[in-house]
């Protein structure tokens, strides 16, 4: 048996890789205090979490790791066989809440957040940073981290529910995402984007809240 770069055997198919990457995203999850459950038809995610606030529909991904390059290659699309030919499906919003990803190669765990992939192909996490020093737009592979993304879960909770019984009402209906001050700045173009789409964002800064970023029609203070 002859093991690729990636950690992975060259007589493994997609679906083993695809089992092996649900079984080792769940017990890290387990490890996190998580609990996890499986739905018992088919669905678009293989997996829930229940964060003891919330229940969160995950996709399970194995990464393929390009040690040259230094990035995790994360392929976003469903594939299967058909009676018309091979299909590939992108994941579109509220089919799943976050993408649960295993590379062999490192024996990682990685936890995304869907609303950043929508109707991607794929995505790539840089395991080292660029030789030029670029940060817009690099998904550094340690900013999604299990134990980092499971607090920003549970952050990004607590912070709706206090911004939710806070705010007028007649401020705005949107559930806002805190997304801390690093992050924020190392993707701040991809939020920008996200922000003229629609979304609305908190900024924290040493885990409190510091600036808003939202779409430009919407108004946050009722008398402004």
């Amino acid at each position: 048996m002859t093991v690729l770069e990636d950690g992975t055997s060259e007589q493994l198919s997609t679906n083993q890789k695809g089992a092996i990457a649900e079984a080792m995203i769940s017990a890290e999850a387990a490890k996190a205090g998580l609990l996890v459950s499986r739905p018992l038809q088919d669905a678009r995610y293989d997996l829930v979490f229940d964060t003891g606030q919330s229940l969160l529909r995950v996709q399970c991904k194995s990464g393929s790791f390009d040690r040259q390059a230094g990035v995790i290659r994360v392929n976003l699309e469903s594939c299967w066989h058909s009676p018309g030919g091979y299909v590939r499906k992108r994941y579109l919003s509220g089919e799943v809440d976050l993408f649960g990803v295993y590379c062999a190669a490192l024996d990682r765990c990685y936890l995304i957040d869907s609303k950043r992939l929508q109707g991607r192909r794929a995505i790539y996490l840089r395991v080292s940073r660029p030789r030029n020093s670029q940060r817009a737009c690099v998904n550094l592979a340690s900013d999604f981290t299990f134990d980092g993304a499971i607090a920003q879960l549970g952050e990004r909770v607590t912070g709706s529910h206090e911004v939710a019984g806070s705010s007028p009402a007649s401020s705005t209906s949107t559930v806002p995402n805190v997304v801390g001050a690093n992050r924020f700045r190392n993707h701040f173009g991809w939020y920008m984007e996200q922000a003229a789409a629609g979304e609305v964002f908190q900024i924290t800064r040493h885990g409190k809240p510091f600036v808003w970023l939202t779409p430009a029609e919407l108004r946050l203070d009722a008398d402004c």
